[in-house]
């Protein structure tokens, strides 16, 4: 069954342009991986702080395969000094 994760990040204060790179550079690897069908990423347009990815998985061991890559391990630890909140990553499914 196809997988669909929504993350949330809100920057600390004055970190949102490092935030923002560092979903830049994981955006590439990460759509490259055989399992991604689709990785985007979006800004609030009324909290500059705030962001989101979604990205698109072909089931969910090419998820888990994904969280276990480099790229992504180095990602997980770079945001988790930019963010003002614990990790916020849900995993869902399409319903409509």
């Amino acid at each position: 069954m196809e997988i669909h994760i929504i993350a949330r990040f809100r920057a600390r204060a004055g970190n949102e342009g490092a935030l923002e790179a560092a979903i830049r550079e994981v955006q590439g690897p990460t759509r490259n991986e055989p399992g991604c069908l689709g990785h985007h990423f979006y800004r609030s347009v009324r909290d500059g702080q705030l962001f989101f990815i979604h990205s698109h998985f072909k089931d969910e061991a090419a998820f888990e395969l994904h969280a276990e890559l480099q790229h992504t391990v180095k990602f997980i630890d770079t945001v988790e000094r930019l963010i003002d909140h614990p990790l916020d990553v849900i995993r869902t499914k399409l319903v409509s």
